[in-house]
């Protein structure tokens, strides 16, 4: 069933969620960063931070804590196992902190098809706020492969 270009302009519930320090100096172990601003509070604060600084691409995480975040697809009628990632960027405004509420909502901006509509693309920018100003703009593409066109 084609993706319906209909689609694109429409948004998600927004929802917040709070960056936590314990969640970043995890992270940051977890991906080898090495430079103590993501770990340690006063190498943070002697770098000229005011906390521990969201290190790069963790938004992507905290926008999975989305407690609807399976339902644009479900709403889609799009299964789950015919979706790949296609790809992601990030582009930054400003840096946020450990204790930053921080407020997520995502809007489609392109739908099209390739391969005579055996891949359909859908192309969604997730903006962060912080008390209302930008913080980042996440842009996902999720590809989506007809089943029957693999055949």
């Amino acid at each position: 069933m084609p993706i319906d270009p209909a689609l694109i302009g429409t948004r998600t519930p927004e929802h917040s969620v709070q960056a936590e320090r314990g969640r970043l100096r995890f992270f940051a172990r977890a991906i080898g960063q090495t430079d103590t601003v993501y770990t340690d509070l006063e190498a943070a604060k002697t770098a000229g931070h005011r906390d521990l600084p969201v290190p790069p691409t963790f938004l992507f995480c905290l926008d999975m804590d989305n407690p609807d975040r399976g339902r644009f697809l479900d709403d889609l009628g799009i299964d789950v196992r015919t979706i790949l990632h296609g790809g992601q960027e990030f582009t930054y405004h400003a840096q946020a902190y450990a204790g930053d509420t921080l407020t997520f909502v995502t809007e489609v901006e392109d739908v099209y098809a390739k391969k005579g509509g055996a891949l359909e693309f859908i192309v969604r920018d997730t903006h962060v706020t912080r008390d209302g100003e930008p913080i980042a703009t996440l842009t996902g593409t999720l590809v989506v492969r007809d089943p029957k066109a693999a055949k």
